[in-house]
């Protein structure tokens, strides 16, 4: 046999045996991925734990249906990205600022504890609206995701907004898409979720004996809530579709008369938060009464 086929034959078998390698290399590599994702994922919760936040609806969310990135971000806090299942944090938010992982959560500010729970939301509504199965097997999952879906159809289809922020008084109606509509939804619980979030760590580092906080009903928190809801400042926002719009305005927000319904925040505060109940009722009571906004739409029941 010449030596120019023994050099083939040569390349051919090494060939072979690096294809052979790296076909048993790719599993290896995509497992060592899956472990840290789930190792980072458990211990995002058992951090959040640690420190009385509510953990049952993360745990839902299986580890590395997000993906975490971090940016020098500029105009907002946080970006979250459904169609790629993305969430941006603010390179602040990462250890060391270094844009590589997450900071410990107890070296974190309230305020900042409340933006990344504003964000973990996106993603807990993300994955019930990609996994209709795991959300249907969830009651707490299955009564937000259909509570939702109402709420879109006679809340948030047809809204007021406040085209200048600085001038609240002023309002223009805007009949909104189902991209903008649900958008504006999500983003006004988001916003609802932060703020408690970092408004509870703030009134009290107290914590019941199963780790959850224990002032869900106290004067101050009850306080906060109203204030917060007369002041008008629990409110959402949407991008909008139109081309046009966009260019005007990248984010349109809603008027303060579309602001969180007290239905909403007990909802929320009971399925989502991990409040009992009747202290869900009892902080939704303290809320200005007041019928939703049904321009052209229905009337939220």
């Amino acid at each position: 046999m010449s030596c120019a086929h023994l050099e083939i034959r040569a390349l051919i078998l090494g060939l072979s045996v690096a294809l052979v390698g790296l076909i048993h290399a790719v599993p290896a590599a995509a497992t060592e991925r899956s472990s840290a994702s789930k190792s980072v994922w458990n211990a995002l919760i058992e951090q959040a734990q640690g420190l009385g936040l509510p953990t049952r609806f993360l745990r839902l969310i299986p580890p590395g249906f997000v993906t975490l990135e971090f940016e020098d971000l500029h105009a907002f806090a946080a970006e979250y990205h459904p169609e790629e299942h993305r969430m941006v944090l603010n390179r602040t938010l990462s250890f060391n600022a270094a844009g590589g992982v997450l900071k410990p959560l107890n070296t974190m500010t309230h305020r900042d504890l409340g933006t990344l729970y504003h964000e973990l939301f996106h993603a807990y509504m993300d994955y019930l609206k990609s996994s209709p199965d795991e959300t249907a097997a969830d009651p707490n999952a299955s009564r937000l995701l259909a509570f939702a879906g109402e709420q879109q159809q006679c809340r948030y289809q047809t809204v007021a907004i406040t085209p200048v922020l600085q001038r609240k008084s002023a309002t223009e109606t805007r009949y909104l898409t189902d991209r903008e509509s649900w958008e504006a939804l999500n983003e006004t619980w988001a916003v609802f979720v932060g703020w408690v979030t970092w408004t509870r760590l703030e009134l009290s580092g107290a914590r019941s004996a199963h780790g959850s906080r224990t002032h869900g009903g106290t004067e101050g928190w009850l306080k906060r809530l109203q204030k917060i809801d007369q002041d008008g400042d629990l409110i959402g926002y949407y991008e909008p579709e139109d081309p046009a719009e966009r260019m005007i305005a990248r984010k349109r927000y809603l008027a303060p008369s579309h602001r969180i319904s007290p239905r909403e925040v007990a909802i929320l505060l009971e399925v989502l938060l991990e409040e009992p109940a009747e202290q869900a009722t009892r902080s939704a009571a303290v809320l200005e009464r007041r019928p939703a906004p049904s321009q052209g739409g229905r009337i939220c029941n």
